[in-house]
């Protein structure tokens, strides 16, 4: 499992036109399943995610969690993290992607044990065409993956 964090000012996501998740002061999760992912997987990268140490301190120290700041999380699925790009001029999707079906079950789990944690969340829609826009805060990225 696969997630793309970003420290966002603030960040959406719009489907079809509507508004489904948005978000001020947080992170944006760039979320991508894989196919040996499992429920303890997502459990342990929501824990990452939740206390990854991405805000600046009074010191300017990246020393706290979106959690110690009150920041919320957009969560919204990304199935081309998990694509295998080594070779070619094409991503190729069949080899390391979940089946949609464990991939929305484990996406949804996700969210649910980020939220268990206290933290407010919002998400897109799973499989959907999505517009997402963010402003990154610094930039501040970070690829986490278990």
């Amino acid at each position: 499992m696969i997630a793309l964090i970003q420290r966002v000012s603030e960040a959406r996501v719009v489907v079809d036109g509507e508004i489904t998740g948005e978000i001020g002061p947080g992170l944006l999760v760039l979320l991508g399943v894989e196919r040996d992912d499992d429920p303890v997987k997502a459990d342990k990268l929501a824990h990452r995610v939740a206390g990854y140490r991405v805000f600046s301190d009074g010191e300017g120290k990246m020393n706290l969690n979106v959690q110690q700041v009150q920041g919320k999380v957009l969560v919204v699925s990304q199935f081309t993290l998990a694509a295998d790009t080594r070779k070619g001029m094409r991503a190729s999707f069949a080899e390391r992607n979940a089946d949609p079906v464990r991939a929305e079950a484990l996406y949804e789990h996700f969210i649910g044990q980020v939220a268990q944690k206290g933290i407010p969340v919002a998400s897109g829609r799973f499989a959907a065409d999505m517009q997402v826009s963010l402003v990154n805060d610094g930039p501040v990225t970070f690829w986490l993956q278990v």
